[in-house]
């Protein structure tokens, strides 16, 4: 609850708001006690509290249910609030603390007891399919890491190299150590109400252009039942979110000037670029080590380090790095970006999209 309340209050500072303007919630991966919130803030009332189902899927999804609200006079000041104190179970073995069951039986007695093992096997079959290699992996890496090393605090402050990347413990084949996202404990707010009211307030305002949330029957329960069709499998089950979100934004791959992508492991990375269509299928391995996802590259990604170098917050650190780069704000500044990507997932769905333009 501290660090929730304390992420709530910097970020209403930062808009030059209070807490009593204040009238709504939205959360993913859980959500929040929001009458604990209203009392340990001075929230005077709430009209509006919701969430996204799901897990880190709605980090991005959760902002566009917040301008929804807006939008539809529900509410006309939403706090989106997510993060994490990991106390007990940490997401490298989450899975293991699951009650047992005969569906959790199905995956944990084969030893896929955390994300990371679980991964790996849609990572291995695009391997198999497309030829994509660890060295191809090890680019995100590295990008992040590149980024992380300009960003103050990040986690991450070694330099990190191709052979160092190698001489890394395998996690689970062929997720290396540096494939895997950090585990963090920390919290992160953002405020969303409409763009005439935003336009009055300190801060250059950051405009929601589109936000799709959802995914298909044939992703299933993706990483916990395994059961997609082979085109499926080997991907990030974002591909009808992505399709969803360029129909409602009006835009496509190109329109974009940098991307925040959800990047729990490099290879899911590599996945959603091919899912949000800035490279064909199997082709991303070829993209990242062309250099596109470089700071200086065609597609500046992860510009604060992500979740692999920077701190994981269950993508809302993705969230914050877009805003700063669409108000000129961040450390690792994209020239004149006036659109970004957010992903939140992949994970069981929902996974979702969001679509954020300079105001």
């Amino acid at each position: 609850m501290e660090l929730a309340g304390d992420a709530v209050l910097a970020a209403l500072r930062e808009a030059g708001l209070s807490p009593a303007d204040v009238d709504g919630f939205s959360y993913f991966a859980g959500g929040f006690d929001s009458a604990a919130l209203m009392e340990t803030l001075g929230i005077p009332k709430i009209r509006f509290s919701a969430g996204l189902t799901g897990t880190g899927g709605g980090s991005a999804g959760a902002v566009g249910l917040a301008a929804m609200a807006v939008a539809t006079g529900q509410a006309r000041c939403v706090v989106v609030l997510g993060g994490q104190q990991q106390t007990t179970t940490r997401y490298g073995e989450i899975a293991a603390g699951y009650e047992p069951s005969a569906e959790n039986a199905f995956f944990l007695s084969v030893g896929l007891f955390g994300p990371a093992q679980m991964f790996a096997l849609l990572a291995r079959r695009h391997m198999h399919l497309y030829g994509t290699t660890r060295a191809q992996f090890a680019e995100v890496a590295l990008s992040c890491r590149a980024n992380a090393l300009r960003t103050p605090g990040a986690l991450m402050t070694k330099p990190l190299d191709l052979d160092a990347y190698f001489d890394a413990p395998m996690v689970a084949d062929p997720h290396c150590l540096f494939d895997c996202c950090l585990e963090s404990d920390g919290m992160i707010a953002c405020v969303v109400t409409a763009a005439d009211r935003a336009r009055d307030l300190p801060q250059r305002p950051v405009l929601i252009r589109a936000s799709a949330h959802g995914g298909a029957r044939d992703w299933g329960r993706s990483i916990y039942w395994f059961n997609m069709p082979d085109e499926v499998f080997a991907s990030s089950g974002h591909a009808p979110v992505a399709r969803d979100l360029w129909c409602r934004a009006g835009l496509g791959p190109s329109d974009i000037d940098c991307v925040q992508i959800y990047d729990h492991f490099t290879s899911q990375v590599l996945m959603q670029l091919e899912d949000y269509g800035f490279c064909a299928r199997g082709e991303a391995g070829a993209f990242v080590a062309s250099g596109a996802i470089r700071s200086d590259g065609s597609l500046p990604l992860n510009t604060d380090g992500g979740q692999l170098s920077h701190g994981f917050v269950w993508g809302m650190t993705h969230i914050r790095e877009a805003v700063l780069q669409l108000r000129g704000q961040a450390v690792v500044q994209v020239p004149d970006a006036e659109v970004a990507l957010v992903t939140g997932g992949p994970s069981p769905p929902p996974v979702s999209g969001l679509i954020l333009r300079r105001g």
